[in-house]
């Protein structure tokens, strides 16, 4: 199944989508959130859609987008995880998964506008493949960890690397910004997506692409990560995993670094996951 959230912000409704059109899936009566993913909500969904089908409204595709899952109560990313991207910043192979955190508020649609932050000059750009965890995991084999996971979605890390690497070196501080973490456009179930650890993804910034792999580059794959990250915390559903940029992000261009400024757009897609869209944006003090 590939699941939506559309709407107006913090009114958004449920979806999915069959054969390429969006339909409503609000008389199933709850969100995408933890709640959903605990208590079996991908079977319980799929056999409503299969009782309800003909009587599902679709979606305008004029309708927003929202995050294709609700707030989780965490979003953990996982740094230098792409061997090239590694070296273009010049930093060591890492030996175990680098971890850090990114501020729940950050989540967004994925053709909202980016916002650059109040005094920020470094606003860079990362295409990463999403994990959504569908039940609580602690202390998981590799051998075992696929079976904890929902589904893969498309993410862009937006990092501030000024207020990541410049100011105290605290990275979640760069990557926790309002419109950071636009997700989506839909959450593809595992079974969607036959190897998760062999997926092009790519990126464009006002029609340039400037990045451009595959996840088969990665340092830990995606079961490697869950098991990994479940040492050391309890994973709960619906929470949500970044796993990491490949090369080409701006602080890594050359002869010398390139980020964000209003009006760039950034475009972003993975194989099987679909395409989303960013314009760069001021940010305006409230009035």
């Amino acid at each position: 199944m590939k699941l939506i959230r559309y709407g107006q912000v913090g009114k958004e409704k449920t979806g999915i989508i069959i054969d390429d059109v969006k339909y409503d899936t609000s008389a199933f009566g709850e969100d995408y959130n933890e709640r959903f993913f605990e208590n079996d909500g991908l079977k319980r969904l799929k056999k409503f859609v299969e009782e309800n089908k003909a009587n599902l409204a679709k979606v305008s595709d004029d309708e927003r987008l929202g995050s294709c899952v609700a707030r989780p109560s965490k979003i953990i990313c996982i740094g230098l995880n792409y061997a090239l991207h590694a070296k273009e910043t010049n930093a060591p192979i890492p030996k175990e998964p680098i971890i850090f955190f990114k501020s729940t508020t950050a989540l967004c649609g994925p053709n909202d506008n980016v916002i650059i932050p109040k005094n920020s000059k470094k606003t860079d750009w990362e295409v990463e493949l999403a994990v959504v965890i569908g039940k609580k995991c602690s202390y998981v084999e590799e051998s075992e960890a696929l079976d904890y996971v929902a589904g893969y979605a498309l993410h862009n890390d937006y990092s501030e690397r000024e207020f990541q690497i410049e100011r105290g070196g605290q990275w979640v501080k760069g990557k926790s910004c309002d419109t950071f973490a636009p997700l989506g456009p839909f959450l593809a179930t595992k079974d969607e997506i036959e190897n998760p650890n062999s997926l092009n993804l790519w990126l464009k910034v006002n029609g340039k692409k400037l990045q451009d792999s595959t996840t088969a580059d990665f340092i830990f794959n995606i079961q490697q990560v869950v098991s990994h990250l479940s040492q050391f915390m309890t994973l709960l559903p619906g929470d949500v995993i970044s796993t990491g940029t490949p090369a080409g992000v701006g602080l890594g261009m050359k002869p010398e670094p390139w980020y964000l400024k209003p009006g760039d757009v950034v475009e972003l897609g993975i194989e099987g996951l679909g395409t989303s869209s960013q314009t760069a944006v001021a940010y305006k003090t409230e009035k």
